[in-house]
């Protein structure tokens, strides 16, 4: 399904999307269509499309790629979690990604992460651990959606499981958000645009929201599919 919010920002629109969906924000992808940057004698604007898929058991293949940092950890003690599995339901979905992997073909152990609020990280340890993680994290993208897909024939389809391995999520974020900033620079010098990368969901709006707030920079997805591209542009004056 198609939706269009409008808000002053991009995050103040992603909130009022999830409001009246009744959805968290990481189970929808956002499409910034008109932005209008904040000043002194304008209002800012902002309006976006927001698209919901229906799969079984109701996962999202947008899944979010967040996992807690070491701050989010050492703030907040709860983060740290018991490795290993606490009911039945950990205990099938940890047996599931093991056994999922070493049909693979690799050694793999596999642990809880952190427990959040109807959602859980597991971490996988693995000597190849760069395979699991694929070009760009597909791998464990593919991985992380039939472990969803698991979890929802077990009856949580409301619980979002997130596969990492040696911190693969935390430092793709840190290196989405210094490109990011690059390119900005870039396009800022250049008065041109750039296109990105191939993203999903989750990768896409945060570059979307870092740079929601630098001057004369506005971004928006192209294509089709779950993997799309940001395109950076310069809409300043020249």
């Amino acid at each position: 399904m198609i939706y269009e919010y409008e808000a002053e920002n991009l995050k103040e629109a992603i909130e009022k999307a999830a409001r009246d969906l009744g959805l968290e924000q990481d189970q929808f992808d956002v499409e910034p269509l008109e932005t209008q940057k904040k000043t002194l004698f304008k209002k800012g604007y902002c309006k976006i499309r927001v698209h919901t898929v229906d799969t079984p058991n109701h996962v999202e293949p947008d899944f979010d790629g967040k996992v807690p940092n070491v701050t989010d950890r050492a703030n907040n003690p709860a983060l740290v979690a018991n490795p290993l599995p606490q009911d039945e339901f950990e205990k099938s979905l940890i047996d599931f990604v093991s056994s999922m992997i070493t049909k693979m073909g690799y050694e793999v152990t596999v642990e809880i992460m952190f427990r959040e609020n109807k959602k859980i990280g597991i971490k996988l340890t693995s000597p190849s651990s760069s395979i699991l993680i694929g070009r760009k994290g597909k791998n464990l993208d593919a991985m992380q959606l039939l472990a969803n897909v698991y979890a929802g024939h077990l009856g949580k389809e409301d619980v979002r499981i997130i596969l990492d391995s040696e911190n693969y999520r935390i430092r793709r974020e840190e290196s989405l958000v210094r490109l990011a900033y690059v390119t900005a620079d870039k396009v800022r010098q250049s008065h041109s645009s750039v296109l990105l990368e191939p993203m999903n969901p989750f990768e896409r709006r945060l570059i979307h929201t870092t740079l929601n707030d630098i001057p004369d920079v506005e971004t928006k997805s192209e294509g089709d599919g779950l993997y799309k591209q940001v395109r950076v542009i310069y809409n300043g004056l020249r």
